[in-house]
């Protein structure tokens, strides 16, 4: 019995994760509306950081379940009825996602403390099946649930406190999870992740972050058709292709996802990578809205970009030995985005040579990357 345990089979993303998943490109599209409203010129500093944590909150109860269904995901009974429950909570998260978010405070941590306590009965659900056939399990999942669990308490604790002192305490709950993972990454070596099927997960929630980038760039299409229309769309298009064909042959091509290994680091890090995305896309939007003030929305795109690829080219620590990024494709890289930050800021008055500069740095980055891989080509293997 135990030896059929141990035995490791090949894991498929389910439709039950996409479906999952779906909600979450919701939430994250609620999200993306709070920076739309813009004060004297661009985003008030309060509304970005509400944008940036609501985000980040969501991203961590992603991260948690996929950890979950990747470790110990059985297609059970109890594991779809979990994700159901959470999936319908998350609805009052995303309605609760608000300018004027202080007026949904309880239904929103409401909900996120539920969604949490939910996810500790389900690690406890497996603690009870494994205890006896893999102790190593067991010290695993009471760790999880200890974990959660306290996130919960911190999230149902501020609740009090905001009804007496205004003071939003819960996300302190999603900072001391990400740092029991970043601290305490001893125990999550007790039990390793399909690496594989980690990769592909993410790679598809990626994917639906694109979607949202897609749908957003929409509006460079509307209006009257002219030449300034079309070259505008053009580059919008581009600049979208072009950061997916990037991510794409990294995820084909330099990513080992044959390893064996926890993972966590590799799911933080496509936290702040799809978080990076979210701002491009307000960013593009930005850009064709004459009503914002044109320096700090080009600081924006700006920073959003160079945020993306450094999160983008850390994921070389898990790349094939001889794809390890090395010094002279970091100094590339560095003297690309400084070309890039200088170029830009330098146009930043004219929409058309500003864009025009972002799409040549993406595709040269894009060009380095492909540069790199084929430099450094791994043995009998296909043309990459």
């Amino acid at each position: 019995m135990v030896l059929d345990f141990l035995k490791k089979e090949e894991k498929k993303v389910e439709y039950i994760e996409l479906i999952y998943d779906l909600i979450f490109v919701y939430i994250i599209g609620r999200n993306n509306s709070l920076i739309h409203t813009v004060e004297s010129g661009f985003i008030s500093f309060d509304v970005y950081l509400t944008y940036l944590l609501t985000t980040l909150i969501a991203l961590h109860i992603w991260y948690l379940t996929t950890l979950f269904i990747n470790r110990y995901g059985t297609k059970s009974v109890a594991e779809y009825v979990g994700i159901f429950i959470n999936m319908y909570l998350l609805y009052y998260m995303a309605d609760g996602t608000r300018v004027g978010w202080q007026d949904f405070y309880f239904k929103y941590n409401v909900a996120w403390g539920l969604i949490l306590v939910n996810l500790a009965v389900q690690h406890f659900i497996k603690l009870r099946q494994m205890e006896k056939l893999t102790p190593w399990h067991a010290a695993h999942l009471r760790y999880r649930i200890a974990v959660v669990l306290v996130e919960a308490g911190i999230v149902f604790a501020s609740l009090p406190v905001f009804a007496l002192t205004g003071l939003p305490l819960s996300p302190l709950a999603m900072v001391f999870g990400m740092l029991m993972e970043l601290f305490y990454r001893g125990k999550s070596h007790l039990v390793a992740l399909d690496f594989a099927h980690l990769t592909e997960r993410v790679m598809l929630f990626v994917v639906f972050t694109f979607g949202e980038m897609i749908i957003s760039i929409s509006g460079y299409f509307g209006g009257e058709d002219t030449l300034s229309s079309f070259y505008y769309s053009l580059m919008a298009f581009l600049i979208v292709a072009g950061l997916f064909l990037i991510y794409g042959y990294f995820y084909d091509h330099i990513i080992d996802r044959e390893r064996e290994m926890t993972g966590n680091g590799y799911m933080l890090l496509h936290i702040f990578m799809i978080t990076a995305l979210n701002n491009i896309s307000v960013a593009l939007d930005f850009m064709r809205e004459p009503e914002i003030d044109a320096i700090p929305k080009n600081i924006f795109l700006i920073a959003s970009f160079l945020i993306y690829y450094i999160f983008l080219f850390s994921l070389q620590s898990y790349a094939y030995e001889c794809k390890r990024l090395n010094a002279k494709f970091w100094l590339l890289h560095g003297v690309l985005s400084l070309a890039f930050a200088a170029a830009g800021m330098l146009s930043y008055r004219s929409g058309m040579v500003s864009i025009a500069v972002t799409v040549v740095y993406i595709y040269a980055m894009f060009g380095a990357c492909v540069w790199f891989s084929r430099k450094h080509r791994r043995e009998k293997l296909p043309q990459e």
